[in-house]
């Protein structure tokens, strides 16, 4: 078909040249959603907060971050950092911090709409028993407000494993990456990138499906 060999990616290549960068994109996937979520929520209550000196740099943060395309925010850290430390951090910790960064504005709003979601009458009753604010946002409101927004915070995940592949661009060793190097040295480089985008898409239609279905399960039970 159009004169493609795809014979040369065997096990051996793509266990050589791909496994590696996979690892990486999910493990950068898995630690920016975690430190994405943490951080984001702080902001969601910063913002919901009702104080100006919380609300408006989670705002200018948050609203500034969604304003300016990943791959800027990650070329600015990887080339700008080095100057204000005096030193570099490499590829791979520039993209893990620019990804929490980065992601954390995303999960703010999506943490805040499940706040928000919450029904007041919550909130009060968790007043009535004497709870402080903490104390209430803690134990009623944010269990409440994660579990109905995972299918959204487990569809925001899969966008930003497809993200991963922005690291590319300050070398970092990424499932894009591998099939790169391996398309150059076998000189197959359409073959690479038509697998690459096979395996991209693989992975982020099981993990819809399986998003769909947790959808349906949650909206059962409810």
């Amino acid at each position: 078909m159009l004169g493609l060999d795809f014979s040369y990616f065997d096990l051996e290549v793509l266990r050589k040249f791909v496994l590696g960068g996979l690892l990486f994109s999910v493990q950068l996937t898995i630690t920016a959603t975690i430190g994405g979520v943490i951080f984001g929520t702080v902001l969601a209550l910063m913002r919901l907060s009702g104080s100006k000196i919380l609300d408006v740099p989670a705002t200018f943060y948050v609203n500034g971050m969604r304003s300016v395309p990943l791959v800027m925010v990650i070329l600015w850290f990887y080339l700008l950092m080095p100057f204000v430390i005096g030193r570099p951090i490499g590829a791979e910790w520039s993209a893990i911090i620019t990804f929490v960064a980065f992601e954390a504005a995303y999960f703010s709003e999506i943490m805040r709409a499940g706040i928000q979601s919450i029904p007041r009458g919550q909130v009060f009753a968790g007043q009535a028993l004497g709870m402080t604010y903490g104390q209430n946002m803690r134990l009623v409101i944010l269990p409440q407000a994660f579990r109905n927004m995972l299918p959204v915070l487990l569809t925001q995940t899969i966008i930003l494993f497809q993200d991963t592949s922005l690291v590319y661009a300050i070398g970092a060793y990424d499932l894009l990456k591998g099939f790169t190097n391996a398309g150059k040295i076998y000189g197959r480089s359409e073959e690479a990138y038509i697998l690459a985008a096979v395996v991209y898409f693989v992975i982020c239609f099981a993990l819809s499906w399986s998003v769909k279905r947790l959808q349906a399960k949650i909206a059962i039970v409810r």
